[in-house]
């Protein structure tokens, strides 16, 4: 989807225009801002400060996790949804995007602790067939970890959140998306740059169901989230329902008279984004999987080294294996983010774990490329 600049809106633009055609939606006044809730011990004043003011016209709800030698800290602020205008729920279920990548890359790697996959090996020792004659150097397991497979992107259901949005309850397989991408021939020679891609934690997944002869769901469930005390995280396959407690998510959609209808895209059929990004979870459980990947209790030495290495001699380079290398102010976090129409995440963490960060907001427009003010200063408050 191409992504537009964040719109600019007043507090009043929270009121849902009603309209007709599939971007229709009940109209409803805004409820007014909720005071957030914070942890009183120990106190964190800018980080409440950081989330005060919602539900607005970027965010409807936020949930924050801090944690690290200092202790633990959390908060919650906005609206469940704009309907009955609830408090947020800091337990709430929400949609983690592509944070579902680092789970798909523990797996993988726990399967090479096992001896079950070679990372430096071809995708095609496992997967016969699936890149064919255009992929002249081979493509391997690390490859696809990092980013640097060359793999072109797949097909979607459309460029444009309308359209998008209107296939929002059809199923995209991954093998369709696999495809299609494999079709297009590679983008660069394997090894050569780095270039961020669902379609390789795609592939993954299938390597992970041909290896292991059960399905990704399972897998991922056996290898991180059970080890890792994920009781509330799951995959959705082809529901487009969230399960339980949750949030409801809303998009922002510029209208030709200027104003702007917030349009709920709460259910969601993600089956295409799979591996690469359609992980349900909550802020505890992501908590809890930074804190165990990085304290070696699902993926031993030397894989997790895989997490915290970006490949050499690659300009700008700075994707390891699920996570993003990024040193502010002298200090190296290791973290993901995550989006789908309505919610943005992030998992940040220093690999000592003196620090960890975990935040959801309901955003209404998580596709954007422009920052979500809220994000920002949750970043700036948690880490100065």
């Amino acid at each position: 989807m191409h992504a537009r600049r964040r719109t600019t809106l007043l507090a009043a633009s929270l009121v849902l225009a009603l309209g007709t055609g599939p971007l229709a939606a009940p109209a409803f006044a805004s409820p007014a801002p909720r005071a957030p809730v914070c942890s009183v011990h120990p106190s964190n004043k800018a980080l409440c400060e950081a989330i005060g003011g919602l539900p607005d016209a970027a965010t409807t709800a936020a949930l924050v996790r801090l944690g690290g030698t200092e202790g633990s800290w959390q908060g919650s602020s906005g609206v469940r949804d704009l309907v009955s205008g609830r408090a947020a729920d800091p337990d709430a279920r929400f949609r983690a995007g592509s944070t579902t990548k680092v789970v798909t890359a523990a797996a993988v790697l726990r399967l090479a602790a096992q001896g079950e996959v070679d990372l430096d090996a071809s995708i095609e020792r496992y997967l016969p067939g699936l890149l064919g004659p255009d992929f002249e150097t081979p493509v391997t397991v690390r490859n696809l970890l990092n980013h640097t497979s060359g793999i072109q992107p797949g097909d979607s259901w459309g460029d444009t959140f309308e359209e998008l949005y209107a296939h929002r309850y059809d199923t995209l397989t991954p093998q369709r998306v696999v495809a299609s991408a494999v079709a297009k021939g590679p983008a660069f020679t394997a090894g050569e740059r780095q270039q961020y891609l669902n379609i390789n934690y795609t592939i993954l997944g299938m390597l992970i169901e041909k290896v292991t002869g059960r399905s990704y769901a399972s897998e991922a469930t056996r290898l991180v989230l059970r080890p890792a005390g994920m009781r509330h995280t799951y995959f959705p396959g082809t529901d487009p329902r969230i399960r339980g407690p949750h949030h409801r998510g809303y998009q922002a959609v510029p209208l030709a008279d200027g104003t702007t209808r917030l349009v709920d895209v709460t259910e969601w059929n993600v089956a295409d984004r799979w591996a690469a990004g359609d992980m349900i979870s909550t802020t505890a459980d992501l908590e809890r999987l930074v804190t165990a990947l990085f304290s070696g209790r699902i993926v031993p030495e030397p894989q997790l080294r895989e997490m915290f290495t970006v490949p050499a001699g690659i300009e700008g380079a700075a994707y390891s294996a699920g996570l993003t290398r990024w040193e502010h102010e002298g200090t190296v976090y290791w973290l993901k983010t995550g989006g789908r129409p309505g919610y943005s995440t992030a998992v940040a963490a220093t690999e000592d774990l003196s620090l960890t960060l975990v935040y959801s907001l309901s955003d209404t427009d998580a596709k954007d490329t422009t920052p979500n003010p809220v994000a920002e200063r949750i970043r700036e408050a948690a880490l100065k």
